[in-house]
């Protein structure tokens, strides 16, 4: 078989293109390596998160306490989740926001409702609007959900950027006990400081009435203390848990075995 020149030609150069390719892989793979084994394992990781590892509770300076059905127990919040009883959810089909009262009534009687009250107390720089010392229209804070900085300003459209999330949401708490509750109990549940935290209103979004099963905060650094502030709130309230949300109840709190439950006193 006799093969012509510029065949010939043609051979040696596709040849040589895959050695040339398989020569700058090679190369690619060794600085890959070289790259991964120095720092490039700690930037795979990703950073570390570093948001919040608590959110505000309560402020006396112009709170009232919220009277709870139980108290809080006291110690470490492994052993109140414990304590909490363990059953399938009810259903959900009775299940309005009316049944917890007016939103954001003044249930401690202070002056200010619970919404004007929880931005005060999670806001840092808070400005109230002129005339009012209740009514916040702006204020700043490292949001604890996220991590991230977050600026408050009150408008029909910005104000969706800051949301009050029930840390036990409203109806996860009614399919778990809270139809059973009095409509004064469910009032204060709505309204209880320990029950909620302002919040990325996307996050607040996302959760829905999502439990520590179905949804945690994206900043790993606060979700000891939010599992620990639901586990509270079912305690206080005499609600229950799935065996699904106990099980992510404790591997949240296996990397903080110490964790205490959380008052809001």
């Amino acid at each position: 078989m006799t093969i012509s020149w510029s065949a010939y030609r043609r051979a040696r150069r596709r040849s040589h293109q895959a050695w040339v390719l398989l020569f700058t892989a090679a190369a690619a793979i060794i600085a890959g390596l070289f790259w991964f084994f120095t720092a490039g394992q700690f930037a795979a990781a990703g950073p570390a998160m570093e948001g919040p590892t608590e959110a505000p509770v309560f402020n006396a300076a112009w709170m009232k306490p919220v009277q709870e059905p139980n108290p809080v127990p006291a110690g470490r919040a492994l052993a109140a989740l414990d304590g909490l009883a363990v059953k399938g959810r009810a259903p959900n089909t009775d299940y309005s926001r009316e049944a917890f009262g007016q939103a954001w009534l003044d249930v401690d009687r202070n002056g200010c409702d619970t919404r004007n009250d929880i931005l005060r107390r999670d806001l840092a720089d808070v400005v109230f609007s002129e005339g009012s010392t209740c009514k916040v229209t702006a204020g700043h804070f490292r949001e604890p959900y996220t991590g991230q900085d977050v600026d408050f300003r009150r408008g029909s459209d910005s104000s969706r950027a800051v949301q009050i999330d029930h840390v036990v949401a409203l109806g996860d708490a009614w399919q778990k006990g809270a139809q059973g509750l009095g409509p004064k109990e469910r009032q204060s549940l709505a309204n209880d400081p320990l029950n909620l935290i302002a919040a990325d209103g996307a996050s607040n979004q996302q959760k829905s009435a999502g439990d520590a099963a179905t949804w945690l905060p994206k900043n790993t650094a606060i979700r000891c203390h939010y599992v620990a502030r639901q586990i509270s709130v079912k305690a206080a309230y005499g609600l229950w848990v799935t065996s699904a949300e106990k099980d992510a109840m404790k591997g949240v709190l296996a990397s903080c075995p110490d964790q205490a439950t959380i008052t809001a006193r």
